[in-house]
Formats: structure tokens, C-alpha cells, sequence
């Protein structure tokens, strides 16, 4: 991989891993239509630490006491009611189901689940999907003719069940063209819960699925050397940079805004890969490596 490459793929992982339009759909498209050999799960998984460490730095002061409270209920058991412990339970019950199939996966994840055929139907599909429970968020909160505004429910809300929902949800992402944020969030607007609430439980969700991945993919990096780790550092750095800023806007626009933009984007691309595939300008399968 060149430094342009790592440069290039840096800024399309920061730019959409908080989006709901799919980094590892972004990154394996940008490879296809540049040419380039696919970056990997691998590559994708490492540079999700910069962008996850925006994270941690952008929501510190939740993270924070979330931890101290979870940490502080675990001997105290007055505190196991708190709504910060509750939180820092219910984010390792909703990893869960990524963690398990993570691994179960790996090698689909690795390989088969790559083609550009299945990340384009999940464009599709996950952005129809995506613009359904916008829809039915936006009613319940202008109302109608004949019906009151719904109250959405809240963080505070938030049980087991639901955690595991979302969970479910985010696991689906382990296909590229799904989208982490996409696929949590439809799950949270489905569930009753609102855009911010949504948003918010389906970053804090992401922090240890996405750092487990990458400190698992950095020790088999490692140990294989598959990885050209000046570039690979060079993009992690720039998708930290980048995804912070993201986060930063993407948390204020969702407060105002409908997710359609990236509902109508996502079925628009999705739609562009098939007919490219089906004309043969464009190969479903990565290219493989020379050396």
C-alpha cells in the first residue's frame, strides 16, 4: 500500500465509520474503483481504532462515568441501580452478539462476505430499511391531523432486551454495505427511541466490539506481517482526525435533520454497483495481492 492509498482510504474511514452508509463498504469501493488491491478486514479493523479513540475522546465525560459507577457497583450493590452502571452493563450485554459472531465469521467476514454484489444489496436493502424507521420516527414526533406527537423513549429507557437488540443489530455490520451506525440506529428507531438516543447508545456500544477487533487483527497482523504498517499508522491517524470532526457534526445534524439523505445516497451507490458488476467494469471480487 503507498502513502497516497493510506492517505486516500484514511480519510473515507474517518469521513464515514459514524455515518449510516458503511466505512468497509467505502473503503472496499474506493480500492475497486482506484484500482487498488482491497485493504482487508484487517486494515479496516486497525484503522477503526482511530476512529474509536475519537470517540473516546469526544464522549470522555459519559465514558467516564459509566466506567466508575460500573466499576463502583460491582462491590457496591446500592449503586447496581444507578443509570451510569446500568449503561456500562447493558454496552457489554449488547457486545455480546458481535463478539460471538465476530469470530464464528471470521473467515466469511475475510473473504465471501467482500463481494461487491452483497455490499450492494446490504446499500440497498439496510438504506430502505434505514428509511422506514426514519419515517416512523418523524410521525411520532410532528404527530398528525388526528394524532398527537409520541414521546420517544430515552437513553434512560434503555433494559436488557433492547441491549440485546441493538447488539443483534450491530453485528449485522460485520457485512460490509450494512453500517455499524446504520444498522444500530434503524434498530433504535424501530424500538421507540429517539435519533440522539439512538445515535449516542450505538457509538458507546461500538468502543469495545471495534477495539477488541482491532487489537485482535494487530495481533494476527503481527504475527503473519501482512500488514504495511507505516501507511496502515498514516491512515489511523487521519481517520482519528477526521471521524472526530464527523462526530462533532453528525451528533448536531441528527438533533434537526432526516437520515433520507443517506437513505436516497445509499440505494443510489447501491444501485451503481450492480450495474457496473453486471457490465463487467467492475470485478465483485478483490484484487489480490502481487506479493
Amino acid at each position: 500500500m503507498s502513502w497516497f492509498e493510506s492517505l486516500i482510504l484514511g480519510l473515507v474511514q474517518g469521513l464515514t465509520e459514524f455515518l449510516p452508509v458503511s466505512s468497509s463498504a467505502h473503503l472496499r469501493l474506493t480500492a475497486a474503483f482506484s484500482g487498488w488491491e482491497d485493504p482487508g478486514a484487517a486494515f479496516t479493523a486497525i484503522t477503526q481504532i482511530g476512529t474509536e479513540a475519537a470517540v473516546l475522546i469526544y464522549f470522555r465525560k459519559d465514558i467516564g462515568r459509566i466506567i466508575s459507577a460500573w466499576a463502583r457497583s460491582l462491590t457496591d450493590k446500592s449503586l447496581r441501580g444507578d443509570p451510569d452502571a446500568r449503561m456500562g452493563w447493558l454496552v457489554i450485554v449488547g457486545s455480546i452478539p458481535i463478539g460471538v459472531l465476530g469470530v464464528t465469521l471470521k473467515d466469511q467476514i475475510e473473504g465471501p462476505f467482500r463481494d461487491l454484489r452483497i455490499t450492494a444489496t446490504m446499500l440497498i436493502v439496510m438504506g430502505i430499511v434505514l428509511g422506514v424507521a426514519d419515517r416512523l420516527a418523524a410521525r411520532d414526533e410532528s404527530g398528525g391531523k388526528h394524532r398527537a406527537p409520541k414521546q420517544r423513549k430515552a437513553l434512560e429507557d434503555l433494559g436488557v432486551r433492547d441491549g440485546l437488540i441493538y447488539g443483534v443489530c450491530q453485528a449485522m455490520a460485520l457485512i460490509p454495505g450494512v453500517s455499524r451506525s446504520g444498522a444500530t440506529i434503524s434498530g433504535g428507531l424501530f424500538m421507540g427511541y429517539k435519533r440522539e438516543a439512538a445515535a449516542r447508545y450505538s457509538f458507546l456500544l461500538a468502543i469495545p466490539a471495534v477495539l477488541a477487533s482491532g487489537v485482535f487483527e494487530l495481533k494476527d497482523a503481527t504475527e503473519g506481517g501482512h500488514v504495511s504498517w507505516g501507511p496502515t499508522i498514516f491512515a489511523t491517524i487521519i481517520a482519528f482526525g477526521v471521524g472526530y470532526a464527523v462526530i462533532a457534526w453528525f451528533m448536531k445534524f441528527i438533533s434537526t435533520k432526516s437520515f433520507m439523505p443517506f437513505v436516497y445516497y445509499r440505494i443510489v451507490l447501491g444501485i451503481v454497483i450492480i450495474a457496473l458488476v453486471s457490465v463487467g467494469a467492475l470485478s465483485p471480487h478483490a484484487a489480490e495481492s502481487a506479493g
